[in-house]
């Protein structure tokens, strides 16, 4: 390795396997102390007690490759816990510079039938639990002018049947992104977000296999997938290369967002998974309306017509 994070400490929240044990390992290989926080719960956070395991192993596996790091076991979903973990990373090593959040639950259910409590879950680990570390980090960062943050969104945050919960707090991630971005770009800081595609425990899983090889066997109504990226891949099935699933073929580009060499590229959200690293254009309005005065429904039903938005642009829309 080359060292390029060398004399820098990293926090990576659910770092206890999947992508985030990745994305701590290579921190740590590439020079940085790391921070592993992870509760040990499982991936719909319900089930099960939490352990200090998993973070504990990874820590291990740190330290047995020469590197230095400590395990920390708060919930990123608590604000006093997540001021907690900051405040545990300085205490470790002295300093912060770099906060990947990567920390996650997952229950997949319909709309219909989510429950208030998995909806705050979701939210309050995604979402709020990525604001909680950037609340306190920006303020480590503001001052010493400089610092990195990766958030992980998700593909599933442009629409995913049956995961209304976890796509919305996921699409809430890019838009706190883009704005923590605004927030802290003036003092050297950069926060971006990813929208990766790995085999992790939260993706693998018997249901979702049996689910994507009907899908192969089909190749039929493209657009199944809100990003064409990820429907190429999880098509071409067993045509891709197993490693480049690895969350470790994640893990290296959020690294490469952690140095020197990416210190201009902020507030932008990426695609990372197989052999693709895609940027995503920023929102603008594809088509507008323009009328002589106020907005009426009879105007609309005049104005509102296939030229303003065409099939190609209303994928979802109804069958008739």
């Amino acid at each position: 390795m080359s060292n390029r994070l060398q004399g820098r400490v990293a926090l990576v929240t659910g770092s206890g396997g999947g992508i985030g044990r990745a994305e701590a390992l290579a921190l740590a290989a590439e020079g940085a102390q790391v921070v592993v926080n992870d509760i040990g719960a499982s991936v719909t956070g319900i089930e099960g007690q939490a352990s200090r395991t998993p973070a504990e192993e990874v820590v291990a596996e740190i330290r047995q490759a020469g590197g230095e790091a400590v395990p920390n076991f708060d919930s990123v979903a608590d604000h006093k816990a997540a001021e907690r973990i900051i405040q545990a990373t300085l205490d470790a090593f002295g300093r912060l510079d770099i906060l990947v959040n990567n920390a996650g639950v997952l229950q997949e259910q319909m709309v219909w039938k989510i429950s208030d409590e998995q909806w705050d879950r979701e939210h309050g680990v995604h979402l709020k639990g990525a604001f909680n570390t950037i609340k306190f980090a920006a303020q480590i960062f503001r001052q010493q002018k400089s610092g990195r943050i990766v958030n992980t969104a998700s593909p599933a945050g442009l629409g995913a049947m049956g995961h209304a919960s976890y796509a919305s707090a996921k699409e809430g991630v890019v838009g706190l992104t883009r704005t923590v971005a605004k927030d802290l770009g003036r003092y050297g800081v950069t926060c971006n977000a990813i929208r990766p595609a790995a085999r992790t425990r939260m993706t693998v899983n018997p249901d979702l296999e049996a689910n994507l090889e009907r899908m192969r066997e089909m190749r039929t109504r493209p657009g199944q997938f809100a990003d064409p990226m990820l429907e190429e891949i999880v098509l071409a099935g067993e045509g891709l290369k197993a490693d480049l699933f690895h969350p470790n073929n994640v893990a290296a580009f959020v690294v490469w967002l952690c140095t020197d060499a990416a210190r201009r590229i902020n507030g932008r959200t990426f695609f990372v998974g197989g052999d693709r690293i895609g940027l995503y254009a920023e929102p603008t309005a594809k088509s507008v309306l323009c009328n002589d005065g106020p907005w009426a429904l009879d105007a609309l039903d005049a104005l509102f017509d296939a030229s303003f938005l065409s099939d190609d642009m209303n994928p979802n829309a109804p069958e008739q």
